[in-house]
């Protein structure tokens, strides 16, 4: 199971809260809430690593790393303005290694309820 640690917040934004929901559901691979939230022409860029296009190879791309499993998330900070939002945090898996994250999103309209595009940066921290 995984563990969450959430900063408080005050609980009234409703973008806000859809990050954080769709960054838990990343964390225990709820593939059903992810790929609701996603537009079928999505783009997704690991920085430094793959850029992923289209929700079926979104999908594709998390079933190949289902294998790694999250023991701890820890969301730091969630910003959403207009048709933007990011959040960032610390992920450990369960083998150990933990990660600084940051993830910056387009939403396709200023509601924030369908994600157009997200930009991933992700550091492995040591030690």
């Amino acid at each position: 199971m995984t563990k969450i640690i959430l900063q408080t917040d005050c609980g009234n934004s409703p973008k806000r809260e859809f990050l954080k929901d769709l960054t838990i559901a990343f964390a225990k691979y709820d593939l059903k809430f992810i790929s609701s939230s996603l537009s079928d022409d999505v783009q997704w860029t690991l920085i430094g690593d793959q850029k992923v296009e289209g929700k079926v190879a979104f999908l594709k791309s998390l079933k190949e790393m289902q294998d790694v499993k999250t023991a701890e998330l820890q969301i730091q900070h969630i910003s959403t303005h207009g048709k933007e939002g990011a959040i960032n945090g610390e992920m450990i898996l369960e083998n150990g290694q933990k990660y600084a994250f940051c993830d910056v999103y387009e939403f396709t309209n200023t509601r924030g309820t369908m994600v157009k595009s997200i930009d991933s940066y992700v550091i492995e921290l040591k030690g």
